[in-house]
């Protein structure tokens, strides 16, 4: 990918730094003063500047050094921003959801607690919208903010694998198994979704459409690399995953069937229509054999699993407030406006 755009002050001084070896980079990004968590989650600026940062964990930038994924300046500067939007996350994003789920940590199963959670009504029928009303303007604008992280499915969970160990260990592989298309390449998932995209007449390239999302989805994808890049958060990190496995079927389904309302092909829905199956399944190991097993061998654990879970449903739920609210008036949910045309490629 190509460095974006700046959002503000803060990502233009990591994107007016990484392009310079850190080595005579002068100075380095450095850390910032503590501010006001208050909001974190849906800062333009701060999202985008964790996202860059994140990323060189990932696939890298055209033209940005390696070196720079661990080098001790950077690290402090997106350790201030961590300290941001974590706090948010804790305070304002998933406070609400957890206040208002009877989960009763320590009294039920976790098992329990994250269906308690998960079943509560949450963020705008945004599946619903997709599958009976939305045109194909409004799918392709819902597919590119997804894009942000099903083009990388699976890739932050990873770093759960060597975190944990034992039966939730071998539950998580079961998982992600199936997620990278049990060795199959054309099956993994996020070549499912680049299909999707190409069917769809938009370009299919891993962060194309990075400049076009806002901050409500950066921080989707934000919050699973927040999670999975420090062993602290394991259990936040499963615990997302699995209320993302435990509310994906049906609305996957949706998708499915409103793509094909506007006539999507088989290959289109294939992605869709993998989760419906893989995702019934997936939503019972997640909850019972992945949380449960490492709530059984860390109770200490049980808080952060279900900190997870929140941030995932309401994360989820901001996001579709923003699309819906955005179509509503008629307007485009992306940042530059306007609709991505059919031979956007």
């Amino acid at each position: 990918m190509r460095l974006p755009p700046a959002r503000g002050p803060v990502s233009d001084r990591l994107i007016g730094t990484l392009p310079t070896p850190p080595s005579r980079a002068h100075p380095a990004p450095g850390p910032l003063p503590d501010r006001d968590a208050s909001g974190a989650a849906a800062d333009e600026d701060l999202q985008l500047a964790l996202h860059v940062c994140y990323e060189l964990h990932y696939r890298g930038w055209e033209g940005v050094p390696d070196e720079w994924e661990w080098d001790p300046g950077l690290l402090a500067f997106r350790a201030s921003l961590e300290r941001w939007f974590e706090a948010d996350l804790r305070t304002g994003v998933a406070a609400p959801l957890l206040n208002g789920a009877d989960t009763g940590p320590g009294t039920i199963g976790i098992a329990e607690a994250l269906k308690r959670l998960t079943e509560q009504e949450y963020g705008p029928p945004l599946a619903a919208h997709l599958q009976r009303d939305a045109d194909a303007e409004e799918f392709r604008e819902f597919v590119i903010h997804r894009s942000v992280y099903q083009l990388k499915e699976g890739d932050p969970h990873v770093w759960a694998v060597p975190r944990i160990a034992g039966p939730a260990k071998a539950a998580l592989v079961e998982i992600l198994a199936d997620e990278y298309g049990g060795g199959r390449a054309e099956r993994m998932h996020a070549e499912l979704f680049r299909r999707t995209m190409r069917g769809l007449g938009l370009a299919d390239t891993y962060g194309h459409y990075l400049a076009r999302v806002p901050a409500v989805t950066l921080a989707t994808s934000n919050a699973i690399s927040l999670f999975g890049l420090h062993r602290r958060l394991r259990g936040a990190l499963v615990g997302h995953l699995a209320a993302f496995e435990m509310t994906s079927s049906l609305p996957n389904r949706r998708y499915g069937n409103g793509l094909r309302r506007i006539g999507g092909t088989p290959a289109d829905t294939d992605f869709y229509d993998e989760h419906v199956t893989a995702d019934a399944v997936h939503e019972q190991i997640a909850a019972h054999d992945v949380c449960g097993a490492l709530v059984r061998a860390e109770p200490a654990l049980t808080e952060d699993v279900l900190f997870g879970a929140a941030c995932a449903l309401a994360l989820d739920a901001r996001m579709a407030e923003h699309l819906l609210g955005h179509w509503r008036q008629g307007v485009s949910s992306l940042l530059t406006g306007g609709r991505p045309r059919m031979s956007e490629v």
